[in-house]
């Protein structure tokens, strides 16, 4: 299948408290103490080496996204781009969430980008969807054998960078902000994973959307580069898909700040270079 479109992804998250009178018949009501709780299982079933919650044990607050065209030329791709946002509305509900991205997902039916997309975003959203009976058929049924979403190495369809860049765990398998240091691009900045449960807390959806976003950026900047290096991109159309990011940051950063700030973390990095 020749798909139409890319869609670069990324999620945030929160632990489920709501899960953890089920989980260890903890039943104190306060979030921070169910928190500890979680960490504490997660300590004790990994023996001490990850308090991190399991893929199940996550509330998607944010899902973030960058949708391009791709165009076929000759032996070559290039790419167009359309939009970056963030789903959901003002009042968080992770059910409408989920059908959301779903539902656009199944619309679309683009080439899915990710960075440990495969490890956790996508295994998160499925364990999510599952919990409030959100359907993703085309998610399972589209495709073949050796080309579907669900196939690991079929990265026309999946394309989780943090695996294709490690030949799937053939060399270390290293964070987006690592590779984004080496690249020049912003990698991460101001609001970081660890803060998101905090903000949230605090009701800052927008805050955590925006920072996702920027995620979602850079994890498409390290795809071009890495589709220039394959050669499926040419020099000329990594430069054109580039500028496009430019203008669209010059065009929607006074409105959005995260943006602009984007732009300047881009320029400290790269010495004000971006394309090639």
């Amino acid at each position: 299948m020749q798909h139409r479109s890319l869609f670069v992804f990324d999620i945030e998250t929160v632990p489920d408290t709501d899960a953890v009178p089920n989980l260890t018949g903890l039943t104190d009501p306060d979030v921070e103490a169910r928190r500890a709780e979680l960490e504490h299982y997660h300590l004790e079933v990994t023996d001490g080496r990850n308090a991190f919650p399991r893929q199940p044990f996550h509330k998607v607050v944010a899902i973030s996204f960058l949708e391009a065209e791709i165009a076929p030329d000759g032996a070559q791709e290039t790419y167009h781009l359309r939009e970056l946002r963030s789903g959901g509305e003002e009042t968080y509900d992770e059910a409408r969430l989920l059908q959301g991205f779903f539902a656009y997902f199944e619309r679309l039916k683009p080439r899915l980008v990710s960075f440990n997309g495969r490890g956790f975003d996508l295994p998160v959203l499925k364990y999510r969807a599952m919990l409030h009976g959100v359907q993703a058929p085309y998610l399972y049924g589209a495709g073949d054998k050796w080309n579907t979403y669900t196939q690991r190495y079929a990265s026309d369809w999946h394309c989780d960078l943090m695996e294709v860049l490690s030949d799937h765990g053939a060399s270390a398998r290293v964070k987006l902000n690592e590779v984004c240091a080496v690249m020049g691009f912003p990698g991460k900045f101001g609001l970081d994973g660890s803060k998101v449960a905090e903000h949230f807390d605090a009701g800052d959806l927008k805050g955590i959307r925006d920072y996702c976003e920027t995620d979602v950026l850079n994890t498409y900047l390290v795809y071009l580069r890495w589709r220039l290096h394959t050669g499926v991109l040419s020099r000329d159309g990594y430069n054109r898909a580039v500028g496009e990011v430019v203008a669209l940051i010059q065009a929607e950063g006074e409105a959005r700040p995260h943006l602009a700030g984007f732009m300047e973390a881009w320029g400290e990095a790269s010495g004000n270079r971006f394309t090639l």
